[in-house]
């Protein structure tokens, strides 16, 4: 039987480089304390990026078996330890749940990219016999949704999306298909952890990240001084589920999924013009709600001059100059991938909770033709009932997602 009223989400659970946990993760956004350093995961003197958003103090054996930690990527081991926080959050205890009417669907976007590292490394180092069995699962795309699923008892439908960054809302978006199709519980968002070589030089080929070796300087979207973005591990985990079942159990609402839409960017050199304005404008459609009955805009944000007007010119043709607050926290974390769309769900939630829309730490002097109201400097306070969530993915995804108190 499908659900009734919204989708909402009930739980959270944060793993990045602003801090494990999520209010850990919020202070830091509220107070500008970016995690983006050095590179330390491995020797990185030799690339021509050489710092990145990583997860500080994430101990796999304080979080998981051990015989799952052997079995699985980094990224996986994250993915667990951020879905078992966001199920406590909304006091879901999955064996006193029927198996399939919980569902899990995660984003990705490189896979178990170290983990298969380390298995090439025995290959051409020891030959075939020293290749471990779990190369086979670990670094697929899918594994975290399995092992996630397989670890709480789900057999509900389980899933994953590959649309790189965009992915983290198309998860979002298929958890509320599935909670409207029947589902009770669905744990939806994801990680992701590209932080070695084999991991590092694969992103390089977008062409997209940025060389500045100055942590404050390296990540500046919509800058005068932009040069590309940085990378970064983690993400976040959310419980999505029926409303009405959500208040049957007295659960904490962070806020409902209102709206969502997907778009594809045209090829290159095609007379179309981008994917995003139009997806932008089919989300708010599917919420119901116009241009000026958003508060806050979570931009993509990606760093690179051509992408940052581009999306400029969408959120200014859709809402006005300057005519809606538009915020990036990622410039705190890097852009996480699969997880970086699920972190800024996280945060938008957590911006709606207690009425405030983080700043944009880095950038100071926007490019020409960015106009929009980019909040800087310090958060800006005020009542939130409706924001939007956008995210592209490299290659031409184009994701809005549209959350409301």
């Amino acid at each position: 039987m499908s659900g009734s009223g919204m989708p909402v989400v009930t739980g959270l659970g944060v793993v990045a480089p602003t801090g494990m946990g999520t209010e850990t993760h919020w202070e830091a956004t509220l107070a500008g304390k970016s995690g983006i350093g050095p590179i330390t995961r491995f020797d990185a003197s030799g690339y021509p990026v050489r710092v990145a958003g990583q997860v500080p103090g994430f101990v796999a054996a304080e979080q998981l078996p051990s015989r799952l930690i052997r079995e699985t990527d980094h990224w996986t081991h994250m993915g667990l330890a951020a879905a078992e926080a966001a199920l406590a959050d909304a006091g879901v205890v999955p064996a006193e749940l029927p198996e399939y009417e919980m569902a899990v669907v995660t984003s990705s976007s490189s896979g178990g990219t170290e983990f298969g590292q380390h298995e090439m490394e025995r290959l051409y180092l020891n030959g075939p016999s020293w290749v471990g069995a779990y190369q086979s699962i670990a670094w697929f795309y899918a594994a975290t949704t399995g092992q996630v699923s397989i670890r709480h008892g789900m057999r509900g439908p389980c899933g994953v999306i590959c649309c790189e960054q965009a992915g983290g809302l198309d998860a979002v978006g298929q958890a509320r298909r599935l909670v409207r199709r029947g589902s009770r519980v669905v744990v939806t968002g994801g990680t992701d952890a590209s932080l070695c070589p084999y991991g590092l030089v694969a992103q390089l080929s977008s062409g997209k990240l940025s060389g500045v070796d100055d942590p404050e300087r390296a990540y500046l979207p919509f800058d005068a001084a932009a040069t590309g973005y940085v990378p970064g591990e983690g993400g976040a985990m959310l419980i999505v589920e029926d409303a009405a079942s959500a208040r049957e159990r007295g659960a904490t609402v962070y806020g409902g999924v209102a709206g969502y839409a997907a778009g594809f960017d045209p090829a290159p050199g095609s007379d179309r013009p981008p994917a995003l304005r139009r997806t932008i404008e089919r989300a708010l459609a599917d919420a119901g709600i116009g241009p000026s009955d958003v508060d806050a805009v979570f931009a993509d944000a990606c760093g690179n001059p051509d992408d940052d007007l581009a999306e400029a010119r969408a959120i200014t043709e859709v809402f006005g100059p300057r005519g809606v607050p538009v915020t990036a926290p990622k410039t705190l974390t890097g852009r996480l991938y699969g997880g970086g769309a699920a972190l800024d769900v996280a945060t938008a939630l957590l911006a709606l909770r207690d009425d405030v829309i983080p700043a944009t730490a880095g950038p100071a002097r926007l490019a020409p033709g960015c106009d929009i109201d980019l909040v800087l400097g310090q958060p800006r306070d005020g009542e939130l009932r409706t924001v939007l969530v956008l995210a592209r993915g490299y290659g031409g995804f184009n994701a809005a997602l549209v959350l409301k108190k």
